[in-house]
């Protein structure tokens, strides 16, 4: 296995770096062929360094379980072992069904060695989980004991008892006993703790047939706009691929130490925040099982930052939003060199407040699951206001008209194509004797990937986001499919039509609201609001508002046209936002070229100072907004 060393790393800081990186081709890097072999390398290089230190949950952050690069192979050694026994080969898969946890590390890893992995958030509604397990066709659940979290477990019961799976194993909370309470059977299933199932098992290699580059390495579910999540493919060379292109960054070294909370099920947490560094031999500070959803740790971020020396974390607008608010105090973050944002659109406000309250700058990137993870990457030194960043190295972006597939030129809004080593093989559609059929379903055409997402490049190649021409919302960084909303209150009976968008929020990016057309006049926007929280499959799709119209907008043709909607939900929000400054006489949202803008106009007379508070009060929100009318005078 060739490896390269860390002083081959090439030096990427700078947008005028990528040529330079692009005349060594990937192939010749010497990149380990699997995520097993990277760990491996990792694991021969830095034996005795610390690899992932798991705090037990928030307010526990000064008694972590630490495990060195070494102690991690051994653990996924003896852990893939156990899967091996069980009958997983190479085209089999284990769905993992937990909240993060010191043992969820270990079974990812080894679940990618000895078959594909398919990561499941536990937060989705139980039918939704089970579909996407019975997709996989996954017959071992790795799941989080009642402790950990009851529900996990139950769901994970209830898929034996319908013979879905054939058998459960059980991870423990971190740092927790050894000796708690005896496993509640499972009919139909066996059911053991991982460590108890794993034990004795060989810890200085993999007993099976190893994994190979071209190989799938993991299903991980994704928002579609039709139906359930879909489970998108990714094979070990996808991954490590990702993952060399996100660690190449000069920014950071070898010493650097990461902290990681977003949950293991989400492509980031997996490319970003364990596979990047384990090329580098850093050190992986990891947040309890919830993550970034525990208010403790907000209270605590600084100090956490302070002891564990942490220099860069990966997380979504809304956590940089709360983070503005908590402060730093007597604690000592000078080894933070940067913060990594992505998953949705960044408003200007957050950054400002963030990166002024901390000093701390932000690194803005764009990704999407189809592309493994990550795609575009800004600089710290090099700001394009309103951009995402420069393409990553070997991989291409284009802009095309969606009616023609002609390009567009420089500054002309188009689609988003990407091309290059992270596409991934296509979306799981089955299973045949011989493995499992996979299909791009019109996403991938010659090698290029339709993101979905609307934009433009400028000269430079910075990417600039203008929009979505698919309907998928974004909360948080979380994907919602509006299907799933609009099919819950197309099952009300006074229901006609429905259509569900995103609307601005200053915290999550966006939030889902939903537009209706009903039959029966008495029935209330509360009553549909409450019947769409009870019907959708996650709370996190539960609609804010439901509004009533006469009739919902369609095209020339008679399809959706949620454009308007969308436009409707930015101005109601911003006109609620700007209601109490007196000299805002009107906000408008008009839909251009696939996205949203918003005027607000001023009287003629307005002071200064309104101007730059509906500006700051505007910037807290990723919608593109002018202000008209505005006088520029002194107050």
């Amino acid at each position: 296995m060739t490896t390269e060393t860390p002083a081959a790393w090439p030096r990427y800081d700078h947008p005028d770096d990528l040529a330079v990186i692009e005349a060594t081709p990937l192939a010749d890097r010497g990149l380990p062929g699997t995520s097993y072999d990277l760990l491996r390398r990792a694991a021969e290089q830095w034996p005795e360094r610390p690899a992932v230190t798991v705090l037990p949950d928030a307010a526990s952050w000064r008694t972590p379980s630490s495990r060195t690069y070494a102690d991690l192979l051994a653990d996924v050694h003896q852990a893939a072992n156990a899967l091996h026994r069980l009958g997983v080969r190479r085209h089999d898969t284990v769905a993992l069904f937990a909240p993060n946890c010191d043992e969820l590390i270990t079974a990812l890893l080894a679940a990618q060695l000895a078959g594909i992995a398919t990561p499941v958030n536990p937060a989705l509604a139980r039918d939704h989980a089970t579909e996407l397990i019975r997709r996989a066709g996954a017959r071992v659940v790795v799941t989080a004991s009642p402790e950990l979290d009851p529900e996990a477990f139950a769901t994970s019961a209830e898929l034996a008892r319908q013979g879905l799976v054939d058998h459960v194993l059980v991870l423990r909370p971190t740092g927790g006993r050894q000796d708690r309470a005896p496993l509640p059977a499972v009919e139909n299933a066996t059911v053991a703790h991982l460590t108890d199932a794993a034990a004795g098992l060989p810890r200085d290699g993999f007993i099976g047939e190893p994994p190979t580059g071209t190989g799938l390495a993991a299903f991980f579910h994704t928002g579609g706009t039709t139906g359930a999540p879909r489970l998108a493919a990714h094979t070990h060379a996808n991954e490590v691929a990702d993952a060399w292109m996100i660690a190449a960054n000069s920014v950071l070294d070898e010493d650097s130490v990461v902290f990681a909370a977003l949950p293991l099920f989400h492509v980031n947490a997996l490319v970003v925040t364990l596979l990047a560094p384990l090329l580098r031999g850093q050190h992986v500070v990891w947040a309890g099982p919830l993550g970034y959803r525990d208010l403790t740790l907000y209270a605590e971020f600084w100090r956490i930052v302070e002891l564990y020396r942490i220099a860069a974390m990966s997380a979504v607008p809304t956590v940089y939003a709360v983070l503005a608010t908590c402060p730093v105090g007597a604690a000592d973050i000078g080894s933070m060199r940067c913060a990594m944002v992505g998953a949705s659109a960044l408003p200007d406000g957050v950054r400002t407040d963030f990166e002024t309250a901390t000093g701390i700058p932000l690194l803005e990137g764009y990704g999407l699951t189809e592309a493994t993870c990550a795609s575009v990457r800004g600089f710290l030194d090099v700001r394009r206001p309103g951009s995402v960043g420069q393409r990553l190295p070997y991989q291409n972006i284009r802009i095309i008209d969606a009616d023609t597939g002609g390009q567009r030129a420089t500054g002309e809004v188009g689609t988003i194509l990407i091309s290059g080593p992270t596409v991934f093989p296509g979306y799981v559609q089955g299973r045949a004797a011989d493995g499992f059929l996979i299909s791009g379903q019109g996403k991938v055409t010659d090698g290029w990937l339709d993101t979905g997402d609307l934009g433009y490049l400028d000269e430079d190649g910075f990417l600039y986001l203008t929009g979505r021409a698919k309907d998928l919302i974004i909360r948080g960084g979380h994907n919602i499919d509006p299907g799933v909303i609009e099919d819950a209150l197309l099952s009300h009976p006074a229901v006609t039509a429905a259509q569900a968008v995103g609307q601005p929020d200053q915290r999550a990016g966006e939030v889902p609201v939903a537009y209706v057309t009903v039959t029966d006049p008495t029935v209330s926007e509360d009553d549909l609001r409450a019947w769409a929280a009870a019907h959708v499959s996650e709370a996190a799709a539960a609609p804010k508002a439901v509004r009533v119209l006469d009739a919902l907008p369609v095209t020339a043709v008679g399809k959706p046209y949620k454009l308007p909607l969308r436009a409707d939900a930015a101005r109601r929000v911003l006109t609620g936002v700007l209601a109490d400054i007196d000299d805002v006489v009107g906000v408008g949202a008009e839909a251009d070229s696939g996205s949203v803008k918003v005027t607000v106009t001023l009287r003629d007379s307005a002071p200064a100072r309104a101007v730059a508070e509906v500006e700051r009060r505007v910037g807290n929100f990723a919608v593109p907004c002018r202000v008209v009318g505005q006088h520029r005078g002194d107050d």
